[in-house]
């Protein structure tokens, strides 16, 4: 569904409409592949949410998904963490866009027709503070 190149150009985040985000890099040599990978998000109980959009925070390289189930995570792909969980939009989340200093996210909710035409609520713009706190990575625990 997406596909973003991590801001250091050393590899790119790729999601899927199975609820999977996969973190691949560029050079091939054996280190460099050995760190990729592959991880389930938006998903509820059985109930697996395709992952329609993704986004790099600028100064962090953490970056947001967005999904059908109407969520958008933060994630630290280096600690394989997730940092944050927004939640409490309408219909599924089409697009997020961290601002240039990474101190807004625009969020996108548009019904997607994911369970195809039906009456959906009307696509709508959010824009969110970012509390540098919430995705910044953690430190790697000892």
């Amino acid at each position: 569904r997406c596909i973003k190149m991590m801001p250091n150009l050393a590899g790119f985040v790729l999601s899927s409409v199975e609820g999977r985000v996969a973190v691949e890099y560029i050079d091939m040599s054996a280190e460099s592949q050995s760190r990729k990978y592959a991880f389930k998000c938006h998903r509820q109980a059985d109930l697996i949410h395709p992952v329609n959009t993704m986004s790099f925070h600028p100064e962090f390289g953490t970056f947001a998904t967005g999904g059908c189930d109407g969520t958008v995570n933060v994630w630290d792909g280096a600690n394989k963490k997730r940092l944050i969980n927004f939640t409490g939009y309408p219909t599924s989340i089409s697009s997020v866009c961290f601002n240039r200093d990474g101190s807004l996210i625009a969020i996108a909710s548009s019904y997607t027709f994911e369970e195809g035409e039906k009456p959906h609520p009307p696509d709508e713009i959010y824009i969110r503070t970012v509390n540098p706190m919430d995705v910044k990575p953690k430190p790697k625990k000892s």
